[in-house]
């Protein structure tokens, strides 16, 4: 048909609204003009919403028939969603009526395991109620019960919007934020929206499964009913970062228990509590690691991993605070469990930090299943090695598959006391995602705590993804981030107050190598 001569308005049929209503919420809003009818395309103009197998997650088609009728086609809930948003992009400009001149089109994500990162403590996106913070690992929540679901559903509303399909979520479940409620009502959000939620959870650290409260899959919990399986550290609890300029501190409490690991009450333990997350959440996927903050020296442990190199890397104070041998063993257990009970999820293997180009366990870790998401972390120093060193051979050697990355600078972890969180990030965000594609990795993990309201963050987030492909408008450049003043700012992606102006955060300083 005429593509530049057709509109939709009046009285225009909906097919699928019922599988995919935030898509029908969203047409409402960009057009509240049209009389919007969810039901079949049946002699009227009408949109058909069609999740199609044969593309992949993510991915969209919108082909234009006569009528007019126009059919979305996307690969799973996200593809319909980011097809939707597209239309609504390319025929916005009056409320009444829907412009079909730029029709057809389609598009494909080029790295598909694009995630968001994120603390619940440290996650600011409802900017106008009490508790904000913007650092820590074992923080009690400061804010008002409320104010998890504040937050993130803003989150998820914006990764929606700019095809961000998985947000990692540090303390997902939480007594004083709504506990299992108001998890599940998140989950249900973000499913709806094509946003995975992936809870990140420590294999016998960081609470385990139920981050902090009374529940038997709490690890402070259950470790007081059973002292006898807590772990006999290695030495002192906590992590250094060589490209932080000031020590971080790690007192004491329930949020720095561990388990050990060789003790098979613990893994039993931890697979009978993934697979309860699993069947009673609408996850996206988990995010799991073997904790950061040290591991357990009991004589078990130690004759268990019988590996010199890898405890050699967690002498120094800015070393290894964690064993890769205990996640090659633990995490096939829990991988297993979790796709027992549902087999869409994203899992995703935290490598950990700053070991890719100096493997210590690669024996073991051929072990590691194939079909998890292995995410490679790299602190600043680190990364400068990387996207000069790295190739696709080495890559295609790896004993793991898929591979993402995921940056911990540009954000509160990296710099000196001066938070990278609202500086211009865009330019490092780019370089990973090219740096990804080239090299064969699958995907890139960011921090996402800071709210958009922000100039800065706004326009990182967006240049980083603006296609869903790693392509964005910014020029390259292995530079650190840029920063810049960030002061009030009128926003429509963001429903927050006005505030007063940050200080500009001024030239760069020098800071500690890693």
């Amino acid at each position: 048909m005429n593509a530049s001569s057709a509109w939709l308005f009046g009285t225009v049929a909906i097919e699928g609204a019922d599988r995919f209503p935030h898509a029908l919420r969203r047409l409402k809003e960009a057009f509240p003009g049209i009389d919007w009818r969810p039901g079949p395309v049946r002699g009227l103009p009408g949109v058909r919403l069609v999740a199609e197998p044969g593309l992949v997650e993510g991915a969209f088609k919108i082909a234009l028939d006569e009528g007019p009728r126009v059919t979305v086609s996307g690969g799973r809930t996200s593809g319909v969603i980011y097809g939707v948003e597209e239309l609504i992009r390319r025929g916005a400009g009056a409320a009444g009526r829907l412009a079909l001149d730029r029709l057809p089109t389609e598009d494909a994500p080029g790295l598909p395991y694009r995630i968001w990162w994120t603390w619940d403590h440290s996650t600011n996106w409802e900017l106008s109620q009490v508790g904000v913070q913007e650092i820590g690992v074992f923080n009690p929540y400061g804010k008002p019960p409320g104010g998890f679901l504040a937050d993130y559903k803003r989150l998820v509303d914006f990764c929606s919007r700019n095809r961000i399909p998985a947000v990692t979520i540090f303390g997902f479940l939480r007594d004083s934020h709504g506990g299992i409620p108001a998890a599940q009502e998140l989950c249900r959000y973000g499913a709806e929206r094509g946003v995975r939620i992936l809870p990140g959870i420590a294999i016998g650290a960081y609470g385990g499964v139920y981050w902090e409260g009374d529940h038997k899959y709490n690890l402070a919990t259950w470790l007081k009913k059973n002292p006898q399986f807590s772990a006999k550290m290695e030495k002192g609890v906590g992590f250094q970062l060589a490209d932080l300029d000031f020590p971080l501190n790690f007192p004491a409490s329930d949020y720095t228990v561990r388990a050990c690991p060789s003790a098979p009450e613990t893994m039993e333990w931890m697979e009978e509590a993934v697979s309860w997350l699993a069947e009673t959440f609408e996850i996206g996927g988990i995010n799991i690691e073997s904790g950061d903050y040290g591991v357990c020296g009991c004589d078990r442990c130690v004759a268990r991993r019988a590996n010199e190199a890898e405890a050699a890397r967690r002498v120094d104070d800015h070393g290894d605070s964690w064993s890769h041998s205990d996640m090659a063993a633990d995490f096939p257990r829990l991988y297993r469990a979790a796709n027992a009970k549902r087999d869409d999820l994203w899992i995703v293997c935290e490598m950990q930090w700053d070991n890719l180009l100096d493997p210590v366990a690669s024996e073991v870790q051929k072990k590691l299943p194939k079909g998890a998401i292995y995410q490679h972390t790299a602190n600043r120093s680190f990364w400068q090695r990387l996207r000069t060193e790295l190739t696709p051979e080495y890559v295609a050697g790896l004993p793991t598959e898929p591979n993402i990355f995921r940056c911990q600078f540009a954000c509160q972890w990296n710099g000196d006391d001066r938070t990278e969180r609202y500086f211009f990030n865009a330019r490092t965000f780019a370089d990973m995602a090219e740096v990804a594609a080239k090299v064969g990795f699958e995907g890139l993990t960011v921090w996402g705590e800071p709210s958009p309201y922000q100039a800065t963050v706004e326009l990182s987030y967006l240049a980083s993804w603006a296609d869903g492909r790693g392509r964005t408008a910014s020029s390259p450049s292995p530079a650190r981030s840029t920063p810049i003043a960030t002061g009030p700012r009128s926003a429509a992606s963001s429903s927050a107050p006005r505030r007063s102006p940050r200080r500009s955060a001024g030239p760069a300083r020098p800071r500690g190598a890693g």
